[in-house]
């Protein structure tokens, strides 16, 4: 098993914050991830947490359900909730079938019972830290795409619409009522704005942006 946990492409290293009250399995995990090569920071409860604040370093977060003061699903809500939400991980020693489905339909990555099998602790981990960097990623171009599509003014929105849907320059121009020159340039526009080589490559950004016929981009709503 590999000791070096690569850093996100952001330049973070990946965090993986352990939360539970018992502070035996919880120095006991700690180990065992470091041993693994993960950073951790670990706390006793979900407020200890919050008061250093969960901050914006990628990775994952393993906790307990029952705790002292707010619950481990009382913090998956609020993870949730977040502009980068981490993955959830409940290792937890009893939980009743509602915690299990509410924690499950939340979106939590997994849900392990004490005592946790190591290798098992660490498959799970890896994969949930894997998965955060891939979400990352794919945000950060979908807001490099938004940013893009809104430097092109309403007229190069519309011409784009209907390149992507097939029309020819000609018939840009009949429907817009403008010269073909003047369609060919805000084409032009468009592909440099967009920073797309082919029309291939236009389609799919649109494709990716959801942008609707009024020209209203959908994207991560």
């Amino acid at each position: 098993m590999g000791k070096q946990i690569n850093a996100a492409a952001d330049g973070e290293s990946p965090v993986v914050r352990l939360i539970d009250d018992d502070i035996a399995f919880r120095r006991a995990l700690q180990r065992l991830l470091k041993s693994a090569g993960h950073q951790v920071m670990e706390y006793g409860s979900v407020g200890e947490m919050l008061l250093e604040g969960i901050g914006s370093a990628p990775g994952c977060l393993v906790l307990d359900i029952h705790m002292p003061g707010p619950s481990g699903l009382d913090l998956q809500e609020m993870v949730a909730s977040q502009p980068e939400p981490l993955p959830v991980i409940f290792v937890t020693a009893e939980a009743t079938v509602h915690e299990t489905l509410r924690a499950m339909k939340a979106g939590a990555s997994d849900f392990l019972f004490k005592p946790v099998d190591s290798e098992t602790l660490l498959t799970v981990v890896r994969k949930a830290i894997e998965d955060d960097a891939v979400r990352r990623q794919a945000r950060r171009r979908l807001c490099a795409l938004q940013t893009r599509y809104s430097r092109l003014s309403p007229r190069e929105r519309q011409v784009m619409e209907m390149v992507v849907n097939g029309a020819l320059n000609k018939q840009i121009s009949a429907q817009l009522g403008a010269a073909e020159r003047t369609v060919k340039a805000h084409r032009a526009h468009v592909m440099e704005k967009m920073e797309v080589s082919s029309l291939a490559d236009l389609v799919r950004a649109v494709g990716q942006l959801g942008v609707t016929p009024d020209g209203a981009s959908h994207a991560g709503a």
